[in-house]
């Protein structure tokens, strides 16, 4: 069976390096969503993983989810940002 989460994202998200951290609301953008499922990643909802250019987010369910299918590398956490 196929999860409705997984679209083409292999192509760009496969065996990437993540940052595990707290989404950071800027001048020009108040939240993110997930690359999976679309979850809204702001204030509210802030913690997840994102690629270390910050482009794309992964929130913690998908994260879970998908690691072992994506070989995704934790290379720093918040706290070194």
């Amino acid at each position: 069976m196929t999860d409705w989460r997984l679209t083409n994202q292999k192509e760009y998200l496969y065996g990437e390096q993540l940052i595990k951290g707290v989404f950071r609301k800027t001048e020009n953008n108040d939240h993110e969503h997930c690359a999976f499922c679309w979850i809204k990643i702001d204030k509210t909802n802030n913690t997840g993983y994102c690629t270390t250019n910050r482009y794309y987010w992964i929130c913690k369910k998908c994260f879970q989810d998908f690691q072992e299918e994506f070989a995704w590398k934790i290379c720093q956490s918040d706290s070194e940002w």
